[in-house]
């Protein structure tokens, strides 16, 4: 089971992802757009700097929902291999059988 602190941590940068992208889209637009002139491209940059570090789509992490584990995530399942190991031998996951050979 993974810390709550960081399960909440996660949390959080989820909420601020949301509640900048449209303003770091808009950012980005400018800052990426060659028409535009030099001066106004780096006040776009400037701006998109001071936004939050944890407004950034790229330091979200997967966790599973069950138990918050970062590692060996199944995206399709949202959980850990571990949580879908033990749900699928306590048979919670249709059409899901243990395998044998």
């Amino acid at each position: 089971m993974a810390k709550v602190s960081m399960v909440e941590r996660e949390l959080k940068r989820q909420k601020l992802v949301a509640q900048y992208a449209t303003k770091r889209a808009a950012l980005k637009e400018i800052a990426n757009d060659d028409t535009k002139p030099m001066e106004e491209r780096f006040k776009a940059r400037l701006k998109l700097a001071k936004l939050p570090r944890n407004s950034s789509p790229s330091r979200l992490h997967n966790r599973c929902q069950l138990t918050g584990r970062p590692k060996a995530y199944y995206r399709k399942l949202k959980m850990s291999r571990i949580m879908l190991r033990d749900l699928a031998s306590m048979g919670q996951i249709p059409g899901m059988v243990k395998s044998s050979w």
